[in-house]
């Protein structure tokens, strides 16, 4: 079956999102710049340190990120939020905590009429997540 995953996209701030990520999560973490790509020699010097792909790993969880914006610049908006289904009361707990240092809690945690706890934050670098944990599974 196909697999759907997040891919985020930065703007220069890529190495950094995706270690504060790696620091709420764990696993592994893995980046590949543009300066060690083919792609060096035809965009200009100042992006060899971005990002062209990262990928952090652990489990089930995969997320894919770059620093390869769009032209003429990335634009956040609040059409995709990242969901993460939780295992447990201390996991999404932990996680809603790590991920909205620096952040907004748009939607405390709370207990859900569809037996979930549920919450919803903006991260530090303007992504949306959606956090769910389902008690009776």
């Amino acid at each position: 079956m196909a697999q759907i995953n997040s891919y985020l996209t930065f703007s220069g701030n890529c190495r950094e999102a995706m270690m504060f990520y790696k620091e709420c999560f764990g696993g592994e973490l893995f980046f590949q710049t543009i300066g060690a790509s083919p792609l060096a020699a035809k965009l200009p010097a100042k992006m060899k340190k971005c990002i062209l792909h990262a990928t952090l790993k652990k489990d089930d969880l995969l997320l894919l990120a770059s620093d390869m914006a769009p032209a003429p610049a990335l634009i956040k908006g609040n059409a995709i939020s990242l969901s993460l289904n939780c295992n447990s009361e201390e996991e999404i707990k932990m996680y809603y905590q790590k991920l909205s240092e620096g952040g907004k809690k748009n939607h405390p945690l709370e207990n859900t009429f569809w037996g979930a706890t549920f919450g919803g934050l903006t991260d530090k670098f303007g992504n949306h997540w959606l956090l769910n944990y389902e008690k009776n599974h």
